[in-house]
C-alpha cells in the first residue's frame, strides 16, 4: 500500500458537524463521531435515518455538504482517495460478479488493488474465511451466508485499516450471522477498526459502542449499558398463564411506550415508573387475579431502548 494512515490521535474516525443534502433535501444533519482505532461500533436507527449516507461520507464515496474531520488520519474532503485505499466497504446488496467463481472474484479484486503475490494472497484469504472448498463455485449460486462470507473476503483481502459494513447480515440465517460476527471480532483482535450498521439488537450488543441516528440526527452514543441507562426507561416483566391476553390492555395506556411478548412473558416499558406500577395495579384488579400474573422489575433490553428512542425522536422534520 503506498499510503500509510496517520495515527496521531488514536482515532480511526474524528468528524464534526457532518451534513449532507441532496438538492436541498437534508439527509444527515450535523453528525459528530470520535471512534478509537481497533474498536467495533454499531450504527443503529430506523430506515432512512442517514446511516448509509454517513458511512459513504466517512469512506470518501460522498462529499459532505458541510462539516469536517478525518478518517484514518486523512481529511475526509481533500484526501478521500487515500481513505478509500485503506478502507473495506461491504454494501447492503451483494455487489460482486455472480457469473465468476469465488476465486475469480477475489483475483479480480486483488488486481484492482495491484496486490502482490496474488495467487498466494487469494489462497490465504480463501483459507482464512473457510472458502477454499467452494472456490470454484459461481458466486451467483451461493446462499446468502456464503455470499456474505465471500464479500467479507473481498473487502478485507487488501488488509484495510477500517471496515465499513452496511447491514451485512440482512436476510442471513442465525448461524451464519453468528459465524460472521466471530470473523469480525477475529479481524478486530488483529487491529482492524469496524463500523457496522444493523437492525439486529443481538448484533448491536456485540459492539464496543453503538451510535443511534434518527432523521439524520445523532441521538445518542455509548456502550449498550450506558445507552440503556441514559434512556431513563423502566421495564416490568409479567409472567403467568395466558399473559398474552394483557397485551391489548397495556397498549391502550398512553404512557406505556413498549409492550412486547417474549416467550411466556410480557414486557412493558415506560420512562415513568409510577405510571407503570399504577397500570400494573389496575390490571390486577381486572385481570391478574384470575390469570395469576407475577410481575417483576427488570433491566430494559436494547430493543426496549431502541423503540423508546424512536418514539422520542418524533416525526421526521427533514425537507423532502
Amino acid at each position: 500500500m503506498s499510503e500509510d494512515f496517520h495515527d496521531s490521535n488514536s482515532l480511526a474516525i474524528d468528524v464534526k458537524g457532518l451534513v449532507k443534502d441532496f438538492n436541498g433535501k437534508i439527509v444527515v444533519n450535523g453528525v459528530d463521531i470520535k471512534m478509537p482505532l481497533g474498536q467495533v461500533w454499531g450504527f443503529l436507527g430506523p430506515n432512512g435515518s442517514g446511516k448509509t449516507t454517513t458511512i459513504r461520507m466517512l469512506c470518501g464515496l460522498l462529499k459532505p455538504t458541510a462539516g469536517s474531520g478525518t478518517c484514518l488520519g486523512f481529511d475526509i474532503i481533500n484526501e478521500s482517495d487515500k481513505i478509500k485505499k485503506l478502507t473495506g466497504y461491504m454494501t447492503q446488496k451483494f455487489s460482486f460478479w455472480k457469473d465468476l467463481t469465488i476465486r475469480e472474484n477475489l483475483e479480480f479484486v486483488g488486481r484492482l488493488y495491484n496486490s502482490k503475490n496474488l495467487k498466494q494472497l487469494v489462497d490465504e484469504t480463501l483459507e482464512s474465511l473457510g472458502l477454499q472448498h467452494r472456490q470454484s463455485q459461481l458466486a451467483g449460486n451461493l446462499s446468502g451466508g456464503w455470499k456474505q462470507r465471500m464479500a467479507l473476503a473481498a473487502v478485507t483481502m487488501h488488509s484495510p485499516k477500517l471496515l465499513l459494513l452496511d447491514e451485512p447480515t440482512a436476510g442471513v440465517d442465525p448461524l451464519a450471522r453468528r459465524e460472521f460476527w466471530d470473523q469480525i471480532h477475529t479481524l478486530s483482535n488483529k487491529g482492524l477498526t469496524v463500523l457496522v450498521s444493523t437492525h439486529y439488537m443481538d448484533e448491536a450488543e456485540r459492539c464496543d459502542q453503538i451510535v443511534y441516528l434518527a432523521h439524520g440526527n445523532l441521538i445518542t452514543q455509548g456502550s449498550v449499558r450506558d445507552v440503556i441507562k441514559e434512556s431513563g426507561l423502566v421495564t416490568y416483566k409479567g409472567q403467568g398463564e395466558n399473559i398474552r391476553q394483557l397485551a391489548p390492555y397495556f397498549k391502550n395506556i398512553s404512557g406505556i411506550e413498549h409492550v412486547a411478548y417474549f416467550g411466556n412473558a410480557l414486557h412493558i416499558s415506560s420512562p415513568d415508573s409510577n405510571e407503570l406500577e399504577q397500570a400494573i395495579k389496575n390490571s390486577q384488579k381486572s385481570y391478574s387475579e384470575s390469570l395469576n400474573i407475577h410481575w417483576e422489575k427488570i433491566e430494559p433490553s436494547l430493543e426496549d431502548t431502541f423503540i423508546s428512542l424512536m418514539l422520542k425522536s418524533g416525526t421526521d422534520q427533514r425537507k423532502y
